[in-house]
């Protein structure tokens, strides 16, 4: 399958700090979304940037084209509406390219501001009379996950067909998620968090306790029942790269990577993966021997093992069978930037923890360093050429970019027996 340049998938990223917005930027992100205070529905799990962090994001994207998305997407109340006045009007004013929502007063106040407007997943838009509703309102709507992908194409052919356009006068876009963390609850709508802990979900602060063992337990008998799977509760990840090609034909025109609140480094090789699939589908040379080295980059961050969700059709759900990460791969903490010289392109370090030897895999990570992974080839320990260094020694390497003394410098090991995940 070739795409044409118009059809092209835009490639959505996940910001949820300095760090990871870099990695989306240095590896090939269209554009990115992210979240300012407690508004948007990953406001416990990252850190989430400020108001005065709005004029930097704007700035950082604009050098690389890359779009801007704003998620003021919980559930909102009278005592919110002047916040959110207050965010629109900065983000407006910080030329941020849209708002994702889900609560019809934030649409209309950035309908006011002048704001483009996504609609949100949360609002569960399953069908086309209510994709015309909504595109009164905005001019790019994410579908719910539960969709299948004929159900999504049958979507985007009435778009075209019907010519159903935004209030920009463009035609409809459809985004649907494309990799990451899915939720036991229909298009994260969920009240179990709130109910256990009296901490919404909806609002941004899940507490995740549906991934945990359970047991079933008749109340009214005491009989305990009997699972395969104690984890009933926790879906494996999304992956779509190895059926990329049937997205592609769905005909949606963006594809959104979950996971503002993973690391720096779950971003840079997820979106480096799927940057080139995307490309490789507008290329022609998308084929199952590339999907075999994509999934094994994939397979080296964060995961809870892989499936396809509900794209293809198949029966509900696929639970993970335990706790912890899946991943092949895991990041070890082992010191911190101290200084770049420009002129000989080198990186001195602090070594804090463990050792370091020629050969070994690192990660640099920092705000705006991004995450960068390179495998030591020479180093000078203590101003002297060495092999090999230990704990309080300092290091300086060849490097092909700037660091600075807030970065941290992380060794990349393997993981031999990776553990079952929730």
């Amino acid at each position: 399958m070739v795409l044409n340049g118009k059809n092209k998938i835009e490639l959505m990223a996940p910001a949820g700090n300095f760090e990871s917005l870099q990695a989306a930027l240095d590896n090939g992100a269209d554009s990115v979304y992210f979240g300012v205070e407690q508004l948007n529905m990953r406001a416990r799990a990252s850190i989430n940037f400020t108001l005065e962090d709005l004029e930097e994001i704007s700035k950082r994207c604009k050098e690389k084209n890359v779009r801007t998305y704003l998620t003021l997407n919980t559930i909102i109340y009278d005592h919110d509406l002047s916040i959110v006045k207050t965010l629109l009007k900065k983000a407006k004013e910080a030329d941020i390219s849209a708002v994702i929502a889900m609560d019809q007063a934030v649409i209309a106040m950035a309908r006011q501001e002048g704001m483009e407007v996504h609609i949100s997943t949360q609002i569960n838009i399953t069908n086309i009379e209510t994709v015309k509703f909504y595109a009164m309102f905005a001019d790019t709507i994410v579908l719910s996950r539960e969709l299948s992908l004929r159900q999504v194409k049958k979507i985007t052919e009435q778009i075209q067909k019907e010519e159903i356009k935004g209030p920009s006068g463009r035609l409809l876009e459809i985004e649907i998620f494309g990799h990451g963390a899915l939720c036991m609850a229909v298009s994260g709508k969920c009240y179990m968090s709130l109910h256990s802990h009296n901490s919404s979900a909806n609002r941004g602060a899940c507490k995740q306790n549906c991934r945990k063992k359970y047991t079933v337990i008749d109340q009214e008998t005491g009989f305990e029942m009997e699972l395969d799977n104690e984890y009933i509760m926790s879906p494996k990840d999304l992956c779509t790269i190895d059926f990329l090609d049937q997205v592609a034909d769905a005909g949606i025109s963006v594809l959104k990577i979950e996971g503002r609140g993973r690391a720096p480094e779950y971003v840079a090789k997820v979106i480096k993966s799927y940057r080139q699939a995307i490309d490789s589908l507008t290329e022609g040379t998308y084929d199952k021997e590339k999907v075999i080295g994509w999934m094994l980059e994939l397979e080296k961050v964060y995961n809870r093992g892989f499936w396809n969700g509900y794209y293809l059709g198949q029966k509900l759900g696929e639970w993970s069978k335990g706790s912890g990460s899946h991943a092949t791969q895991k990041k070890v903490y082992i010191g911190k930037g101290v200084h770049f010289f420009p002129k000989a392109n080198i990186g001195e370090f602090k070594l804090e923890a463990f050792d370091l030897k020629i050969g070994d895999q690192i990660l640099i990570t920092g705000p705006t360093t991004g995450a960068k992974e390179l495998v030591i080839k020479e180093m000078f320990v203590n101003d002297e050429k060495g092999d090999f260094a230990k704990r309080g020694d300092n290091i300086t390497i060849p490097l092909e970019f700037r660091i600075r003394p807030s970065d941290k410098l992380y060794k990349i090991v393997a993981v031999e027996k990776p553990v079952e995940i929730i």
